[in-house]
């Protein structure tokens, strides 16, 4: 572990939950940092006094006040640094390597992209070695790695299984770690996606919250109390056991009429080259759906039923109070987002409060992000059980 990082750990609890709240919601005064974690002024400055010293957390002039104006120590806000450090976050796709340089509070300031020619894990670290070693002559105060990879990720440092990359027990942390020199954590790209949202996103804030994908799979993400619900079978197939409709389109991947078929671009596809014979891209079936073409509309209206059963489905069990829909895929709605509101609708009681979707146009840079996030939470702030 590098030593800027290291001067950051161990956290006490009660310090982590400082240290979150500021770096998530800050600059915060003391009042009320105080009040959001019900802490009585003596505990607050047992528990912010070592963070200052370390230089995680510092003392910021008050909004409006004269520049070099001290208000008093018991209103000067509290802040993170957000430049102090940098963090790398990855996401592997199938024939990529996306990267970004995050700071602290996880805004991109660099984007460095790899294509990606080989599986063999070895050649997979040796690529991203690479790229840590590009970045880091930009950004020379790299506090550590987060990887995000499809599949299903075990003590935030073995692939135990990634069907895109056809691995199994893939001890990806240990082997980038021996070719950077720096802490690396691993977890499965859903779940970094839906803690960077949770974090610093869409979810920010909210008890219950929930995140989407629809692309080359089906992604699920679930908060509760504000913090993400964990599976231990992450990534596993989730949606192609999830039946919406029986009589739907049978696919190479997936049930009949279960959400993988219905909704994962490389199935719509498929859907349009059987009836058809021609093999379009994802865009390209979306353009010809939105001009009119028969066989193209007909897939992405039953794709757009699809999704509005699934949303409104997920809104009457999990009852979140946001349902963010974000991946690859997104550009469904663009075409077909009438359809999908007039079926989330006709799936809820007709008392129910409408659902709050909110739709993110994301690219891999945004998963990759969400990668950094992770390695902000569990290198920096010990934050083991996020």
């Amino acid at each position: 572990m590098t030593a800027g990082s290291a001067s950051w750990l161990p956290l006490s609890p009660g310090e982590r939950s400082v240290a979150i709240e500021v770096l998530v919601h800050g600059p915060l005064s003391r009042t009320e940092l105080a009040r959001r974690l019900d802490l009585s002024p003596g505990s607050l400055t047992r528990l912010t006094k070592p963070l200052i010293e370390s230089g995680l957390l510092v003392e910021v002039p008050e909004a409006g006040a004269p520049a070099g104006v001290r208000q008093g120590r018991p209103s000067q806000p509290l802040d993170v640094v957000a430049d102090s450090r940098s963090f790398l976050g990855f996401k592997i796709t199938e024939d990529m390597v996306y990267g970004v340089v995050t700071t602290l509070r996880s805004d991109i300031v660099a984007r460095h992209d790899r294509p990606l020619t080989t599986h063999d894990p070895a050649q997979v670290a040796d690529v991203l070695g690479e790229m840590t070693a590009e970045l880091s002559r930009i950004h020379p105060r790299l506090a550590g790695i987060g990887i995000g990879v499809g599949g299903l990720v075990r003590d935030r440092a073995v692939v135990g299984e990634s069907p895109f990359l056809r691995w199994r027990d893939v001890p990806l942390a240990g082997l980038v770690e021996e070719r950077t020199g720096l802490p690396v954590v691993v977890e499965n790209d859903v779940a970094a996606l839906v803690e960077a949202e949770t974090w610093f996103g869409a979810g920010r804030g909210l008890d219950r919250f929930v995140v989407l994908t629809i692309g080359a799979g089906i992604g699920y993400g679930l908060v509760l109390g504000g913090k993400r619900v964990p599976c231990a079978e992450e990534d596993r197939g989730f949606g192609r056991h999830w039946i919406l409709n029986p009589n739907g389109p049978l696919t190479p991947d997936g049930q009949r009429g279960s959400a993988v078929s219905l909704l994962t671009t490389s199935n719509i596809r498929y859907q349009v080259q059987v009836a058809t014979g021609r093999d379009l891209t994802y865009e390209e079936v979306l353009a010809l759906a939105a001009a009119g073409e028969p066989m193209p509309s007909r897939v992405i209206d039953e794709a757009a039923r699809a999704l509005g059963t699934l949303v409104a489905q997920i809104a009457n069990f999990a009852m979140p109070q946001k349902i963010l829909l974000a991946g690859e895929g997104v550009g469904l709605m663009d075409v077909a987002g009438k359809t999908v509101e007039e079926t989330i609708r006709a799936g809820r009681h007709p008392l129910a409060a409408p659902v709050d979707l909110e739709t993110k146009v994301s690219d891999f840079h945004d998963w990759a992000r969400g990668a950094a996030v992770l390695a902000i939470q569990v290198l920096v702030l010990g934050a083991a059980d996020v």
